[in-house]
């Protein structure tokens, strides 16, 4: 007889925030911080970019002065000199380069897209054709207001693309793996735990890894409804009154050891192939 579910409650609510942010996922769905880069870096980046893009564009347009016959061939080349300096050069830069321009590769910063991948040509010439207007027509006035309140520091050919800067440089810190709680143990290896959600996976390993930096009672909140949550997909319950926090964690270890166990059965059965053959 399977025990009743411990009364964990299912109010929708601040658990499904820690599914969101600026994250990499790895395939055991291990949220990965990619920090935004400050405003303040950015504008050091731009500036190096606008100065090399400024250069590049003063040399175009004279050369297209100096060769072009007639007024109408030097409007014309002026025009491709233009488009060629400030938006398709430097979108074919981003899109072999995996986002990093000169003033971004100085400063140590990449463009990505919102999902944490690199950018496409698309993105990229979205990116670099508002940038046209937003900051060499308007001075840079708009890109700075947007980043201002944006929360990735987006300016608007960023929100419109759906990318945002990151910095390339910084210490990446895997969480610690979850450890099973022992009086869970039997109970976890014996439970028919069905693959989670990726959100809810992701939620799961930030709330165990960072739990403490909450105030408490807002823990608690989102302990209860991601547990609530996660029990969906696991049966039969764990025994009366545990806690959420260590249903969290026996579920969380016990995917990791069988994916573990996965793996290595699987190298094991492909080096028996391989001898055989």
């Amino acid at each position: 007889m399977s025990a009743a579910a411990p009364d964990w409650g299912s109010e929708d609510g601040d658990a499904g925030a820690w599914g969101a942010g600026d994250l990499l996922v790895t395939g055991e769905a291990v949220a990965l911080d990619l920090p935004a880069a400050s405003l303040g870096v950015r504008v050091l980046s731009g500036l190096v970019d606008l100065v090399a893009q400024g250069v590049l564009l003063v040399l175009g347009l004279v050369l297209v002065a100096i060769a072009a016959p007639d007024e109408a061939l030097a409007a014309a080349g002026s025009v491709v000199v233009t488009a060629a300096t400030l938006v398709l050069g430097p979108a074919v830069v981003e899109t072999l380069t995996s986002g990093r321009s000169l003033g971004k590769l100085v400063l140590g910063l990449r463009t990505v897209r919102d999902d944490a991948g690199p950018p496409s040509f698309h993105h990229c010439v979205v990116r670099h054709l508002l940038s046209v207007v937003e900051i060499w027509v308007m001075a840079g006035v708009p890109a700075l207001v947007s980043a201002l309140l944006s929360r990735r520091g987006k300016r608007l050919g960023d929100l419109v693309a759906g990318t945002y800067v990151v910095r390339d440089r910084f210490a990446l810190r895997l969480p610690w793996p979850v450890t099973m709680p022992p009086p869970l143990a039997a109970w976890a290896a014996r439970a028919d735990i069905a693959p989670l959600p990726d959100a809810l996976a992701l939620t799961v390993h930030r709330l165990l890894g960072r739990g403490e930096g909450l105030d408490p009672r807002a823990h608690e909140r989102l302990l209860l409804r991601t547990a609530a949550e996660v029990s969906r997909h696991v049966a039969p319950a764990p025994p009366p009154g545990t806690p959420p926090g260590a249903f969290l964690a026996a579920v969380s270890a016990e995917r990791r050891a069988r994916d573990e166990r996965r793996l290595r059965g699987e190298v094991a059965q492909r080096q028996r192939l391989a001898r055989r053959h």
